[in-house]
């Protein structure tokens, strides 16, 4: 009987490797599809493991307490049923795994259940390596289910996956003819696009090397820990992919601060949270947004991936020194309260180590607040696949010269610097000029 290799997964962008907390299961249990293998802890989230697959504990290969880098298999389990399987299937790590490129004009190997009808191939391998349980490859054989209709199936499952009943339920509306056959997917977007093929067929430049750091004996050697880790390595690769230009601008913010402290003790009194700043610079950046959709996309190549979701990231500086950004899904459709409330829980669970994968994944813009350290400004890195981060600087009053009908007048106002750094490959700087001035004036303008 065919086994099947549980391994550690990718719960995250750029996470590497998972510290096992607890195990639910023991050698010679029997799981169903879906039933929690293990809780497994990151360097961003914690999370708890099911198994993809019904069958038996065959063996446990990590101990609780064990950090397993991401792929490394931690358990094996006997499947039940599928006798004439000979070649253990696998589990791979979810989320973005890099994956070691093919040869030229050949398909990248892909370990699946064998099958007798039907290739394995075509039914294991969707459009962005979408991975099926021997139950629902049965099931879709026996159903006569082609490669693209599966792949094209929703599922309600671990991370997006296409779980037993998912492709049971499918096929009982299909049978009852309540839902048609899904569209194929539609193929890559760099098949739409050949002036990327030379670039990328051409070696790559040689990897620059650090200059070498001379260690003397009062040196402290402090190793990076996981988060840190991360971190330095994205933001190298973000200055590396994206050519990064930064405008700053200055905002008169008093309308907004005037407006705060009237509202502060009545919002705390019915929300039971501060009213920060960061909720109405949240709004006016997603209306902003809605304004520029240019600004809210990805690049694929030579193509630009405009995003119809406006997914804001929110960078949380963390109680051990490192960095997190949590993403607040569809921002755009929440009020100022549903802001404030995202914003205030998402910034919680991350001091708590308690956000889930989902919290940290699908952003298509970032903000970080430079002005909780006081700071004037900065110029933020971009999160990549993003093309633009905005920078929030300290909020101070300053006397400021304003023009009135009596003629020039110096006043004390309340002012702020935003920074906005963007990917030159996407955003020139009359969209990157034109963008930041229509958030300044939202927050110039600020009632609510």
């Amino acid at each position: 009987m065919a086994t099947f290799e549980i391994k550690m997964p990718k719960l995250g962008e750029s996470i590497t490797e998972g510290t096992i907390i607890s195990w639910s299961v023991k050698v010679g249990d029997h799981v169903n599809e879906d039933d929690i293998l293990f809780e497994v802890n990151t360097a961003k989230v914690s999370a708890e493991v099911p198994s993809p697959v019904a069958g038996k504990v065959l063996e446990i290969l990590a101990n609780e307490g064990d950090t397993v880098e991401v792929g490394v298999v931690v358990a094996l389990i006997q499947l039940d049923g599928d006798e004439g399987e000979e070649t253990p299937a696998t589990e791979p790590a979810t989320g973005n795994q890099e994956t070691p490129e093919a040869p030229a004009g050949k398909e990248p190997e892909q370990v699946a259940v064998k099958s007798e009808p039907v290739p394995a191939e075509k039914v294991t391998k969707g459009t962005e390596d979408r991975w099926y349980s021997p139950v629902v490859l049965s099931k879709a054989r026996e159903a006569g289910i082609g490669k693209e209709e599966l792949d094209a199936i929703p599922g309600t499952g671990y991370l997006g996956r296409l779980s037993k009943k998912d492709i049971e339920s499918y096929l009982e509306q299909k049978a009852k003819g309540g839902v048609a056959s899904p569209a194929p997917a539609k193929p890559a977007a760099q098949s739409v696009s050949t002036a990327p093929a030379a670039s990328q067929a051409a070696s790559p430049a040689p990897a620059e090397r650090p200059a070498p750091v001379a260690i003397s004996l009062e040196d402290e050697v402090i190793a990076m820990d996981p988060v840190r880790r991360i971190i330095a390595d994205r933001m190298t690769a973000s200055k590396k992919i994206s050519p990064h230009v930064t405008n700053v601008l200055e905002v008169d913010v008093t309308r907004l601060v005037q407006w705060r402290e009237k509202n502060k003790d009545a919002f705390k009194k019915r929300e039971g949270i501060s009213l920060t700043y960061m909720s109405p610079i949240a709004e006016a950046t997603t209306r902003a947004l809605k304004d520029f959709p240019r600004v809210n996309s990805s690049v694929d190549g030579y193509n630009i991936i405009q995003k119809k979701r406006i997914n804001l990231g929110i960078a949380v500086s963390l109680n051990d020194g490192n960095l997190i950004v949590p993403v607040i899904k569809d921002a755009d459709k929440l009020s100022l309260s549903g802001l404030a409330s995202s914003i205030h829980t998402l910034a919680a669970k991350a001091r708590a180590s308690k956000l889930s994968p989902d919290d940290i994944q699908g952003g298509t813009f970032t903000i970080t607040n430079f002005g909780s350290f006081k700071s004037l400004f900065g110029t933020p890195i971009i999160n990549q696949p993003e093309v633009a981060i905005l920078g929030v600087g300290v909020i101070e009053k300053k006397p400021v010269v304003l023009e009135t009908a009596e003629g020039d007048v110096i006043a004390i106002r309340h002012r702020m610097y935003l920074s906005l750094s963007y990917d030159h490959r996407v955003i020139d700087g009359s969209l990157g000029g034109e963008f930041l001035r229509r958030i300044a004036d939202y927050l110039e303008n600020w009632s609510a």
